[in-house]
């Protein structure tokens, strides 16, 4: 009938039962593994501080200008915000590890730099870098 001692009584057993404290734990970390990557969600963007050097530029980087009015230029070359994500996929077909550099004037819109930086993200691009003006000395 079970464990009997001191004249039938059942003794307590003091071993604490650690199958429900393994399941609960190796839960919680699938619910961690799975949650985690869900939240790094945003740009990635790596902005250089405008007192320190200038970064080295490479050859093959493509430079992304903004202008106030909302023209917009790869390379130098006008183009057409609606056209740019399709441009953008021919550079990356051809070089998945280019740096694509944001030159934005400072009088457009936050959202407006937001979004170009979406697209260029939805591409499929990493590197993004922003071009920045160093502080004028007095």
């Amino acid at each position: 009938m079970g464990p009997s001692k001191n004249n039938g009584r059942k003794r307590l057993v003091s071993d604490i039962n650690v199958t429900p404290l393994v399941d609960v734990m190796l839960v919680l970390l699938i619910i961690f593994m799975i949650t985690a990557p869900m939240m790094t969600q945003g740009l990635d963007v790596d902005l250089p501080e405008t007192t320190s050097k200038s970064l080295r530029q490479e050859d093959n980087s493509i430079v992304i200008s903004l202008q106030e009015n909302g023209d917009l230029f790869i390379n130098k070359v006008p183009q057409v915000p609606a056209l740019m994500v399709q441009e953008l996929k021919k550079s990356y077909d051809a070089n998945k590890d280019q740096l694509i550099l944001l030159n934005a004037d400072k009088k457009v819109p936050y959202g407006h730099v937001v979004k170009v930086m979406e697209d260029i993200k939805s591409v499929g691009f990493d590197k993004i870098g922003m071009i920045t003006k160093p502080p004028e000395k007095q």
